[in-house]
C-alpha cells in the first residue's frame, strides 16, 4: 500500500527517524546553549542536522512548526504586528543607594509585617525584555515588552535564538505558558560582531544593548540569525494548572523545562543578605561574560507580592538596585572626521578630558552622520559620555539646557578630509566612504598599519609614527615597497638610528615566513577577519587560488555566505590589489597553507591562554596550537578544555578553578605541543 508515491513502510520508517532526530538535536541545543556542555563535536550536530533536512526535503509533510531546521524560516516582515499582554509587563522602580535600599526593605517589612523577608537577587542584565507564550510545550508567539501593555510580535526573530527551546522538556506541560526574559548580546559575542563590522568597514555598534534591540527588531529573521543573541528568563506570566509558593520555585520551574536561567540568581534573608549579593555582583561586573547595570531585588514569597501589590507601572515587591554610573558630563569641543582603511568617514567627538568608571576619556565616536544627525550634537554642547568595560567611549545625548546659543552645528564633509575625494553612501546602510582606494593618504596610512600589525605580518617596530614617515617620505606606498627599504633611506629619517633601522629591516625579513592565514588577513579585505582568514587558507591553500576563484566557488567555503564572497571577489578584481599580491610575492614573501591535521592531543579542543609566557610570545602559542588543530579562545566557559596559566595569571585562571577546567602551566603546553 502507497500514500501518493511512497510506500506506507518507508514513509513510517522516515516519521520515526525524522522524530528521532529532532529529539537528539534538541537536547544538543540544550547542552550546548544552555547548559554550555556540549556532547557532540560541530561535525557530528552538523550531520544530524542535514540528514533531518534531508527527510523533511523529501517528505514535506513530516516538517513541523517547532523542527530544528527551521529556526530560520519565512519570508521577511514588512511590519510588526501588535500582541497585547495577559498580564502588563510591569518596568521596575530604581534605587540608587544603601539608604534607598533600606527604605524599600522598611517598607516591605511594614506592608507584610513581616520582621524580616526572604528576597531573590537577580543581575540586571543590559538587554531587551520579551514574553514568550508555549501551548503544551511548543513556542507559538513571542513579543516586545512594548508600552508595558501591547508590544510587537517578533515571533520569527526569537525562533532564531539557538538558546531559546521550540519544545520545552519534560511531561505533563502546561496548555499555557507565557515566559519573560531578556534577550542580550554576550560581551565576547558583541566583541566579535563589532570586529566583524570593522573588518568590512563598517560603523561598530554603539553597545550591547543596542546591537541585541536592533537585531531584535529586524524585518528579516535571516539578519536576526546572523547577530549571536542569547536569552535568560526570569519570571511566569500566565500558566494554566501550576500554582508556586515562591518565586525561587518558579525559577527552578524554567529550569526543569529547559528555559536558561541565569545561574548568578541568588535568595538570600534580609537587607544584609542583599547588600552582600550587591557587593559580589559589583565586584564580579566586568568579569561577567555580559553586561550589568545593577542588582534586581525581588521578595520571594508569592502571597506576599499580591498582599503588596503594584503602583502605577511598578510592583512594589521588587526594586533595581543601579550600581555607580559609568556615565559623566563633560563639553564637545570639536567634532572631526577620521578616515579608516576602507574608506569609512567616523566623526568623533574631542572632549573636554574627563574621567568616567575611573578612566580619563577625551574622545567619543558619535559613529556615522546617520547617529550624529539623530544625537543632534553640536560643538560646543554639553553631553553626557558613557563607558562601560572595554567599549568604546559614545556621546549618549546632548544636555540642551546647557546650551548658550554659542553651539556650532558640525557639517559632514562631503569630499574626503585626507585626500579630497568626493565621499559616497552605501547603498545599503549608514557608511558614508571616500571613494579614493588608490592614494588617500589616510586609507595608506591604515593599511600599513593593519599590513604590520601583530595579527598579520607582525612587522615589529613598524608603528604609527614611523608608518607616517614613510609615506609622508614617499618611500612606502603600499605594503610590498617596505620589502624593497635600505638602511640607509630608513637612517635618513628623523629620530631613526642604525640600530633601530636594522631591528625594522630585520623584523621585515622574518615577516616573509608567514603563514597564509596571517597573509590574507593583512591584505585587509573588506569582510575578512582572522577567523575568515584561516577557513580561506584551508579550503584554498594558495592565495591565487583564492583569487582566481568566482563567488560560487567562494560560497561554497564553510562560514563564507553572499556577501563575503562577494567581497572577497570584487577585491581580487581590483587590478591594483592584484598588483600588490604579486608585488609581494616577488618580493619573497612566502606564505605557507596550514598543515594538514590528523589527530593529537589538541585536535578539537578549545583552549584558553592567560598571564605571561617565557618561551613564546602569546601568538606564537597560539598559532602552535591551531597548527596542531586546537582553538584558541579568549574567555573561560564550561566549553574550554584547557587553560594554559603562564605568570601572573588572573581572572580566567580562577574562573577556570570554579568550572573545573583542566589548567596547565608553560611546560605542560610544551610538552603537549611536543607530543607528550
Amino acid at each position: 500500500m502507497t500514500v501518493g508515491n511512497r510506500p506506507i513502510a518507508l514513509r513510517g520508517a522516515a516519521e520515526q527517524r525524522a522524530a528521532e532526530l529532532r529529539a537528539e538535536l534538541r537536547h544538543h541545543d540544550h547542552r550546548y546553549y544552555v547548559l554550555d556542555t556540549p556532547e557532540v563535536s560541530d561535525a557530528h550536530y552538523d550531520a544530524l542536522m542535514r540528514e533531518l533536512a534531508a527527510l523533511e526535503e523529501e517528505f514535506p509533510e513530516l516538517r513541523t512548526p517547532d523542527s530544528p531546521t527551521q529556526r530560520v524560516a519565512g519570508m521577511p516582515a514588512t511590519t510588526f504586528a501588535p500582541v497585547t499582554h495577559r498580564r502588563p509587563m510591569l518596568s521596575l522602580a530604581n534605587v540608587f543607594d544603601d539608604g534607598e535600599l533600606s527604605e524599600f526593605d522598611e517598607r516591605v517589612r511594614k506592608l507584610t509585617g513581616e520582621a524580616q523577608v526572604t528576597y531573590v537577587c537577580e543581575p540586571k542584565m543590559d538587554g531587551l525584555a520579551v514574553e514568550l507564550v508555549y501551548e503544551k510545550g511548543r513556542f507559538v508567539q513571542g513579543s516586545t515588552r512594548g508600552n508595558g501593555v501591547v508590544g510587537e510580535d517578533v515571533t520569527a526573530n526569537l525562533r532564531t535564538i539557538r538558546s531559546v527551546p521550540l519544545t520545552l522538556e519534560g511531561a505533563g506541560l502546561p496548555q499555557l505558558l507565557e515566559v519573560r526574559g531578556e534577550v542580550f548580546l554576550r560581551t565576547e559575542d558583541f566583541k566579535r560582531l563589532n570586529a566583524r563590522q570593522e573588518e568590512a568597514g563598517d560603523q561598530p555598534y554603539v553597545n550591547p544593548r543596542n546591537a541585541a534591540a536592533g537585531a531584535l527588531r529586524q524585518k528579516d529573521p535571516a539578519v536576526t540569525a546572523a547577530r549571536p543573541l542569547s536569552i535568560s528568563f526570569y519570571e511566569v506570566g500566565e500558566v494554566d494548572g501550576r500554582a508556586f509558593a515562591t518565586h525561587w520555585e518558579k525559577l527552578a520551574f524554567l529550569r526543569e523545562l529547559g528555559l536558561p536561567v541565569n545561574p548568578r540568581n541568588r535568595r538570600v534573608e534580609g537587607l544584609q543578605g542583599v547588600h552582600d549579593a550587591y557587593a559580589a555582583l559589583l565586584e564580579d561586573r566586568h568579569g561577567l561574560p555580559y553586561e550589568v547595570d545593577g542588582l534586581v531585588v525581588k521578595v520571594d514569597s508569592e502571597d506576599l507580592r499580591l498582599r503588596m501589590g503594584a503602583v502605577s507601572k511598578a510592583p512594589r515587591w521588587a526594586v533595581a538596585y543601579k550600581f555607580p554610573a559609568e556615565e559623566a558630563e563633560t563639553q564637545v569641543e570639536d567634532i572631526r572626521v577620521y578616515v579608516g582603511r576602507t574608506g569609512a568617514l567616523t566623526p568623533v567627538a574631542s572632549l573636554r578630558p574627563t574621567k568616567v568608571g575611573g578612566v580619563v576619556v577625551s574622545r567619543a565616536t558619535l559613529h556615522n552622520q546617520d547617529e550624529l544627525k539623530r544625537k543632534g550634537v553640536r560643538i560646543g554642547d554639553w553631553v553626557f559620555i558613557r563607558r562601560a568595560g572595554d567599549v568604546i567611549p559614545e556621546v549618549v545625548a546632548v544636555i540642551p539646557s546647557r546650551r548658550t546659543g554659542e553651539e556650532r552645528e558640525f557639517v559632514f564633509p562631503t569630499t574626503c578630509p585626507e585626500c579630497g575625494a568626493p565621499t559616497a553612501r552605501e547603498e545599503e546602510g549608514a557608511v558614508i566612504r571616500c571613494t579614493n582606494e588608490v592614494d588617500c593618504p589616510a586609507q595608506m596610512h591604515q593599511q600599513l598599519l593593519h599590513f604590520a600589525s601583530r595579527n598579520a605580518m607582525d612587522v615589529e617596530g613598524l608603528g604609527e609614527e614611523l608608518a607616517g614617515q614613510l609615506l609622508r617620505a614617499r618611500l612606502v606606498r603600499t605594503p610590498a615597497d617596505l620589502y624593497r627599504l635600505s638602511r640607509e633611506q630608513l637612517v635618513a629619517l628623523e629620530r631613526m638610528g642604525e640600530k633601530s633601522a636594522d631591528n625594522l629591516l630585520q623584523a621585515i625579513e622574518r615577516s616573509k615566513h608567514v603563514t597564509l592565514r596571517r597573509f590574507l588577513y593583512a591584505l585587509g579585505i573588506r569582510q575578512v577577519g582572522e577567523a575568515t582568514a584561516r577557513t580561506l587558507a584551508g579550503s584554498f591553500r594558495d592565495v591565487r587560488a583564492l583569487a582566481d576563484a568566482d563567488v560560487e566557488r567562494l560560497t561554497q567555503v564553510k562560514d563564507v555566505g553572499p556577501l563575503v564572497a562577494r567581497s572577497i571577489h570584487h577585491y581580487f578584481q581590483v587590478p591594483t590589489n592584484r598588483a600588490l599580491v604579486e608585488a609581494l610575492l616577488a618580493a619573497g614573501v612566502a606564505p605557507t597553507p596550514p598543515e594538514e591535521v590528523s589527530g593529537g592531543a589538541l585536535a578539537g579542543k578549545t583552549v584558553v591562554l592567560t598571564g605571561e609566557l617565557s618561551a613564546m610570545s602569546r601568538e606564537e602559542a597560539k598559532a602552535e596550537i591551531e597548527r596542531r588543530g586546537g582553538k584558541v579562545s579568549g574567555s573561560v566557559s564550561r566549553k574550554t578544555d584547557l587553560v594554559v596559566a603562564g605568570e601572573a595569571a588572573g581572572s580566567k585562571l580562577k574562573k577556570a578553578q570554579e568550572l573545573g577546567v583542566k589548567v596547565l602551566d608553560e611546560q605542560g603546553l610544551l610538552a603537549l605541543l611536543q607530543g607528550g
